[in-house]
């Protein structure tokens, strides 16, 4: 396994080790001693799976506030998105900075993204299952979100937006006086 510290403090881009043969492969996506690092004195409490079914859905941009924040690791299982994560830490040097990974079947990484950011991803291909490893269980009353189309952010989407949920086209923008989330 290679990790690799992005230009966002906090965020990884991890490549797996896959073994192969003529059978087919296999890949460790998580093991608590290779993340022990990463995750300090965390661990893994939820591993959700999504599917999406068109090209060019953007889903989020989701988070969960204190007491309730959570490492994510993201993983493209089968198609390809464009994976987002935009900082929201309050205090943070790179505070409304967002940064954008390729995650696919096919490369055969995943996506560390820390505590205080916000996450979403747009459809590349159609037919994508994502599988998310979370280091907290989801709370409903500590759901936090960000319009995926803020223009504080400036978020330049890959391919022109097919669609979006209501719940996520009814995430509030930031509001101008919004200084970040404590975590």
């Amino acid at each position: 396994m290679k990790i690799q510290e992005t230009n966002l403090k906090g965020c990884y881009l991890i490549d797996l080790d896959k073994k192969e043969d003529e059978r087919g492969f296999l890949e460790r996506m998580f093991c608590q001693k290779n993340f022990q690092s990463l995750l300090k004195e965390k661990s893994i409490r939820q591993v959700n799976r999504t599917y999406t079914k068109k090209e060019g859905i953007v889903r989020g941009l989701h988070f969960q506030n204190i007491p309730f924040a959570e490492i994510k690791i993201v993983s493209c299982i089968k198609g390809k998105i464009w994976d987002v994560a935009v900082d929201l830490r309050k205090g943070s040097p790179t505070f409304l900075q967002y940064i954008s990974v390729i995650l696919s079947e096919d490369n055969f990484q995943c996506f560390f993204i820390p505590e205080g950011f916000a996450h979403g991803f747009q459809t590349i291909t159609s037919n994508c299952e994502i599988l998310y490893f979370h280091t907290n269980d989801y709370n409903v009353k500590a759901e936090g979100a960000v319009n995926s189309l803020d223009p504080r952010l400036s978020i330049k989407w890959p391919k022109i937006i097919t669609e979006r949920s209501k719940r996520d086209c009814s995430h509030p923008m930031l509001d101008k006086n919004f200084e970040g989330i404590e975590i």
